[in-house]
C-alpha cells in the first residue's frame, strides 16, 4: 500500500474541510498538522471510497456490448475505453503526491471523489467522445484515491494497519464484483444502459459526504517543518523500485484485462450477458477473502517471493482454460483468474516493506502505481486489438499468459528482503 506520511504533505486546507486550514505553502515551509484522527467514521469513509474504485470500471465492462451498440462506436474506440482507466491511473497516480502536497491530503481525496462522481454522471449523456471524456475524469479521481487513501490507512490507523489494509483491499475487490453483478440487473428496471451506469455516481457522492465529515478531525499538531522531498533520483536508479513497479504493473495488466474483457469473452463463448457479468463478479469476489489473509501472512515473513510467485500460478491455469474451453467450466476459469487479483495486496505490501522512510514510501507508491499502470494500460488495448485482428481470443489470452509469467518473475524479485 502507499505508505507515505500524510502529515508530510502538510498543506493549507480550504473551505470543504475548514478545520484543516493551515498556512500557505508558497515559501515551501508548511505548518505541520497532525494526521487525520482514526475514528470509526473515517474508517467508514475509507471503506466507502474503496468501494468506488473498481465499480466504475466493471459496471461499464459488464454492459460493453450495449454501450458500443448504443453509441455506434468502433472496435478501436471500445479498446480505448477499456484502456482509459489504466492510462489515467498512470498519469494521475504520478501526480498524486504533488497534488496532496499542494492542497492537502484530506482535500485531495475529497476532490478525487468529486471528480469520480462528476465523471460517472456526465459520461453517459452524450456520444462516444463524451463517454471517453467522462471516463477519463472519473478515472483520474480513482487514480488520486488509489494512491492517497492508503496513506490515510497507514498514518491514521497505525495501530491497526493490518486490519484496515485488509478492509480497504477487500472493499476494493468487492467493488469490482458489485459493479459487474449489479449493473446488468439494473439495466432493465432503470430503463437502459445509460441510466444503469449513471446510478454509480450516487455511491461516489455518499462516499464524499462521509469522507467530508470523517476527515474533519486531526490529532495534535507536531510543530513546524518543511515537507521532505521525494527522492526520485534514488528511486529511478533502484533495481528494487523497478522490480516493485513491474510487479504492480503486471498484476494490474491481469486485473484490467479481466475487468475489461472477460464478459465479452464469455458472451462470445455462448454465455448470456447476465451470466457473463456473474462470471466477472465471481472473479472479483474470490479475491476478497484472499486479500484479507494473504498480504498479512506474507508480511510476517522476511521474504515474500514465495507468496508472490504462488499467487501467479492459478490465473495462468485459468487463462489457459479460458483459451481452450471457455464454456466448459466458466466458473472455474473465473475463480482462478480472480484469485490472481490478490497480487494487488501483495504489491501494496511490497511498497510498504521495500521503502525506508515516509518520503521514500510515498515516492515508491507513486512510481509503482504511475509507471506500473502505464505497463498495465497496454493490456486492455492490446487484447482488444488482437481480437479484432484475428477474430479469436486465443492470441489475446496467450499475451495474458506471458504477462502472468512476467508477473511471477517480477514478484520474486520484489519479494526479496531488500530496501530502497
Amino acid at each position: 500500500m502507499a505508505v507515505g506520511e500524510a502529515g508530510s504533505s502538510g498543506v493549507s486546507e480550504g473551505k470543504v474541510f475548514p478545520e484543516l486550514a493551515g498556512e500557505a505553502a508558497a515559501e515551501g515551509r508548511l505548518a505541520r498538522i497532525g494526521p487525520l484522527r482514526g475514528t470509526v467514521l473515517l474508517a467508514v469513509g475509507v471503506v466507502l471510497a474503496a468501494l468506488n474504485l473498481r465499480a466504475a470500471v466493471t459496471s461499464a465492462s459488464s454492459l460493453l456490448g450495449d454501450v458500443r451498440g448504443g453509441l455506434g462506436a468502433s472496435a478501436a474506440w471500445t479498446s480505448l475505453l477499456t484502456t482509459a482507466p489504466t492510462l489515467c491511473f498512470a498519469f494521475a497516480g504520478l501526480a498524486a503526491p504533488a497534488v496532496a502536497r499542494r492542497i492537502g491530503l484530506a482535500r485531495a481525496i475529497g476532490f478525487a471523489l468529486v471528480a469520480l462522481a462528476l465523471g460517472l454522471a456526465v459520461r453517459v449523456w452524450g456520444g462516444p467522445a463524451v463517454m471517453l471524456g467522462g471516463t477519463f475524469v472519473a478515472c483520474a479521481g480513482i487514480a488520486l484515491a488509489n494512491v492517497l487513501v492508503p496513506v490515510v490507512v497507514k498514518e491514521s490507523f497505525a495501530g491497526r494497519v493490518g486490519l484496515m489494509t485488509g478492509l480497504y483491499t477487500a472493499a476494493l475487490q468487492g467493488s469490482g464484483a458489485l459493479g459487474s453483478a449489479v449493473t446488468p440487473v439494473l439495466e432493465g428496471p432503470a430503463g437502459g444502459w445509460r441510466q444503469a451506469l449513471v446510478l454509480w455516481s450516487g455511491l461516489a457522492l455518499v462516499a464524499l459526504v462521509v469522507w467530508a465529515v470523517g476527515a474533519r478531525h486531526r490529532t495534535a499538531p507536531a510543530g513546524t517543518q518543511e515537507a521532505p522531498p521525494v527522492p526520485w533520483r534514488r528511486l529511478l536508479r533502484s533495481r528494487v523500485a523497478w522490480s516493485v513497479t513491474a510487479f504492480m504493473g503486471l498484476q494490474s495488466f491481469l486485473a484490467y484485462v479481466v475487468m475489461g474483457w472477460l464478459p465479452e469473452i464469455y458472451q462470445d463463448a455462448g454465455l448470456s450477458k447476465g451470466a457473463a457479468g456473474v462470471m466477472l463478479s465471481l472473479a472479483s469476489l474470490v479475491a476478497v477473502p484472499f486479500s484479507l489473509l494473504v498480504p498479512a501472512l506474507a508480511a510476517r515473513r522476511r521474504s515474500q517471493s514465495g507468496w508472490n510467485a504462488l499467487i501467479a500460478v492459478p490465473p495462468i491455469v485459468g487463462a489457459v482454460g479460458l483459451m481452450l474451453a471457455p464454456a466448459t467450466l466458466p466458473w472455474l476459469w473465473a475463480l482462478l483468474l480472480g484469485s490472481g487479483f490478490t497480487a494487488f495486496g501483495l504489491a501494496m505490501t511490497a511498497i510498504a516493506l521495500r521503502a525506508v522512510g515516509p518520503e521514500t514510501a510515498a515516492g515508491l507508491s507513486a512510481m509503482a502505481q504511475g509507471f506500473g499502470y502505464l505497463i498495465a494500460s497496454t493490456g486492455p488495448m492490446l487484447v482488444g486489438l488482437l481480437h479484432d485482428a484475428t477474430g479469436s481470443w486465443t492470441l489475446s489470452l496467450t499475451v495474458l499468459v506471458a504477462a502472468l509469467v512476467g508477473q511471477l518473475l517480477a514478484g520474486v524479485a520484489a519479494g526479496r528482503p531488500r530496501v530502497v
